[in-house]
């Protein structure tokens, strides 16, 4: 009786496990992969690093279906893209549009590899300047150096 119960139990759980899943449009695959590619470019407002294509956040789930609703209704990827920017703020889209207020976001690892070259460029050419500025060695201080380095030291030096 016990094994029956947990059987029935797992039966009506089911559906309530696929229930946060967007109802996928099998008669139109073309629609299908419009409406997936559009939810690609649109970010998850709960998730916030992954598109609501990737997510299953109820939210998510949610814009999906608003999605292919609007492209059922013959609305443009822009259109719907507008409607969603409208209602949720720039945030929604996955990649921020190019505009004066993201030029740090899009050009700023852009302009600290530069910085960082610029900086690996100087510090290259400083230690060039030292290196052929460095005192060199007579032939005594040379044989010195390369009797330590021997282990042989020589008497009457410490």
């Amino acid at each position: 009786m016990n094994n029956k119960f947990i059987v029935a139990l797992l039966f009506l759980w089911i559906p309530l496990a696929q229930a946060d899943v967007a109802a996928t449009t099998r008669d139109d695959p073309a629609l299908e992969k419009r409406a997936m590619a559009l939810s690609g470019h649109l970010r998850c407002l709960v998730c916030q690093n992954q598109t609501i294509a990737d997510s299953n956040a109820e939210l998510a789930v949610d814009l999906k279906n608003q999605v292919r609703d609007k492209l059922r209704q013959g609305q443009s990827e822009q259109e719907i893209l507008d409607y969603m920017v409208n209602r949720y703020g720039e945030f929604v889209l996955f990649s921020p549009l190019v505009k004066s207020t993201t030029w740090l976001l899009w050009f700023g690892p852009l302009l600290l590899f530069v910085v960082g070259l610029y900086v690996l460029a100087v510090n290259l050419r400083q230690r060039r300047r030292l290196m052929q500025q460095a005192p060199t060695l007579n032939k005594e201080e040379h044989a010195r150096a390369a009797a330590l380095l021997s282990g042989k030291e020589t008497k009457g030096h410490p």
